[in-house]
């Protein structure tokens, strides 16, 4: 169970992030709708809520990584492509529990889910450097 609760939490995670970024409501508040409106038995809700507020309290430090990777000025990529970044990079940089390919995978498949259809091949490439770049195990 706890591989499928944990990709509820981080679906859930980047809707959160996502939400956040377009309205800049407070993360509690965030936080406290989806929990309410998903159900604990299947999502881990403590997971997503290291997620979010792990992105939200880095967002300055995860950024300026992931401009490293990203061939044009950060605060021009697609809103959800920048939350699966975001969020990637979280997991990538504070979560050395999740093996760097899972966190890859992921970003693959939430980009196949939310957003545009080339994305996932954006994401893969801007969290495999990433990864590479903090010396990761595969």
């Amino acid at each position: 169970m706890k591989p499928i609760a944990r990709r509820k939490a981080r679906r859930i995670a980047l809707q959160a992030i996502y939400q956040w970024q377009m309205t800049n409501d407070s993360i509690a508040d965030i936080e406290l709708q989806y929990v309410t409106d998903n159900d604990p038995a299947v999502v881990d809700f403590d997971y997503f809520r290291d997620l979010l507020s792990g992105v939200a309290s880095r967002l300055s430090e995860l950024d300026a990584k992931l401009a490293d990777f990203v061939s044009r000025p950060f605060a021009e990529v697609d809103q959800i492509d920048k939350a699966i970044l975001r969020l990637g990079a979280y997991e990538l940089m504070h979560r050395n529990d999740v093996p760097y390919r899972v966190v890859i995978n992921e970003g693959i498949e939430l980009a196949k889910s939310f957003a545009s259809d080339d994305s996932h091949k954006f994401i893969n490439g801007v969290l495999d450097k990433l990864g590479n770049s903090l010396n990761r195990p595969g």
